[in-house]
Protein backbone atom coordinates (compact mmCIF):
# COMPACT_ATOMS: atom_id res chain seq x y z
CA UNK A 1 0.00 0.00 0.00
CA UNK A 2 1.18 3.47 -0.85
CA UNK A 3 0.30 6.50 1.27
CA UNK A 4 0.03 9.78 -0.60
CA UNK A 5 -1.79 13.07 -0.82
CA UNK A 6 -4.71 13.54 -3.19
CA UNK A 7 -2.62 15.64 -5.58
CA UNK A 8 0.15 13.01 -5.66
CA UNK A 9 -2.43 10.29 -6.29
CA UNK A 10 -3.96 12.23 -9.19
CA UNK A 11 -0.49 12.74 -10.72
CA UNK A 12 0.22 9.01 -10.41
CA UNK A 13 -3.15 8.13 -11.95
CA UNK A 14 -2.84 10.37 -15.02
CA UNK A 15 -0.44 8.24 -17.15
CA UNK A 16 -2.58 5.13 -16.66
CA UNK A 17 -5.62 6.87 -18.15
CA UNK A 18 -4.11 7.10 -21.63
CA UNK A 19 -4.82 3.49 -22.54
CA UNK A 20 -6.86 0.49 -21.44
CA UNK A 21 -4.43 -0.43 -18.68
CA UNK A 22 -6.79 -0.14 -15.68
CA UNK A 23 -9.08 -3.17 -15.43
CA UNK A 24 -11.03 -1.99 -12.38
CA UNK A 25 -11.07 0.70 -9.68
CA UNK A 26 -12.80 0.67 -6.31
CA UNK A 27 -12.55 1.75 -2.68
CA UNK A 28 -12.14 -1.17 -0.28
CA UNK A 29 -13.73 -1.63 3.14
CA UNK A 30 -10.81 0.21 4.78
CA UNK A 31 -11.27 3.31 2.60
CA UNK A 32 -8.25 2.55 0.44
CA UNK A 33 -8.37 3.30 -3.28
CA UNK A 34 -7.60 0.13 -5.26
CA UNK A 35 -6.57 -0.10 -8.90
CA UNK A 36 -6.46 -3.45 -10.68
CA UNK A 37 -4.49 -3.52 -13.92
CA UNK A 38 -4.82 -5.74 -16.97
CA UNK A 39 -1.40 -7.31 -16.32
CA UNK A 40 -2.53 -8.56 -12.88
CA UNK A 41 -0.89 -5.81 -10.82
CA UNK A 42 -2.89 -4.42 -7.91
CA UNK A 43 -2.03 -1.00 -6.44
CA UNK A 44 -3.59 0.09 -3.16
CA UNK A 45 -3.46 3.74 -2.07
CA UNK A 46 -4.20 5.37 1.26
CA UNK A 47 -4.98 8.96 0.30
CA UNK A 48 -4.34 11.09 3.37
CA UNK A 49 -6.36 14.22 2.69
CA UNK A 50 -9.40 12.76 0.96
CA UNK A 51 -12.87 11.98 2.28
CA UNK A 52 -15.38 9.40 1.04
CA UNK A 53 -17.27 11.89 -1.12
CA UNK A 54 -14.09 12.87 -2.98
CA UNK A 55 -13.13 9.21 -3.47
CA UNK A 56 -16.59 8.57 -4.91
CA UNK A 57 -16.18 11.55 -7.26
CA UNK A 58 -12.87 10.15 -8.49
CA UNK A 59 -14.52 6.77 -9.13
CA UNK A 60 -17.39 8.43 -11.00
CA UNK A 61 -14.89 10.35 -13.16
CA UNK A 62 -13.04 7.12 -13.96
CA UNK A 63 -16.37 5.49 -14.89
CA UNK A 64 -17.06 8.35 -17.32
CA UNK A 65 -13.69 7.59 -18.92
CA UNK A 66 -14.79 3.99 -19.53
CA UNK A 67 -12.97 2.35 -16.63
CA UNK A 68 -14.99 -0.28 -14.74
CA UNK A 69 -15.54 0.81 -11.14
CA UNK A 70 -17.33 -0.32 -8.00
CA UNK A 71 -19.22 2.58 -6.41
CA UNK A 72 -19.70 1.22 -2.92
CA UNK A 73 -18.29 4.12 -0.89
Amino acid sequence: MKTCSLSDFMKALTPWLDDDYIRKAYVDDNGHFVLLFTDGVKNVFHIENCDDSRLKAILEDLKKKGIPVELSC
